[in-house]
């Protein structure tokens, strides 16, 4: 089995910055594009950023310019470095990642980012 577990979520002020990680651990042959998604209170799950295997990166119009997505491929980790952190940004964030050569998707239990004075 494949397990993603995300950590660093909190209470954060707007204009604030938090990083996230996401830590992938099992039976990983390789890592492929890892990604982050965020739920809000009734409201459904949205993308907010992608990285492929080589560091390419895709975002979600409401956080380009304030989000950034990184991988370490060595450690199997993936972060979310948020800057600039609006209310709009609260949620529970997950890690979705994406293993070997089936494809194997796989979902983290999430973190829960406030952003609130």
């Amino acid at each position: 089995q494949v397990q993603v577990v995300e950590s660093g979520g909190g209470l954060v002020q707007p204009g604030g910055s938090l990083r996230l990680s996401c830590a992938a651990s099992g039976n990983i042959f390789s890592m492929n594009t890892m990604g982050w998604y965020r739920q809000a209170p009734g409201k459904q799950r949205e993308f907010v950023a992608q990285i492929n295997t080589v560091g390419i990166d895709i975002y979600a119009d409401s956080v380009k310019g304030r989000f950034a997505i990184s991988r370490d491929n060595a450690k199997k980790m993936v972060y979310l470095q948020m800057d600039s952190l609006k209310p709009e940004d609260t949620a529970v964030y997950y890690c979705k990642g994406n293993f070997n050569l089936a494809g194997l998707v796989t979902w983290g239990q999430g973190t829960q980012v406030t952003v609130s004075s």
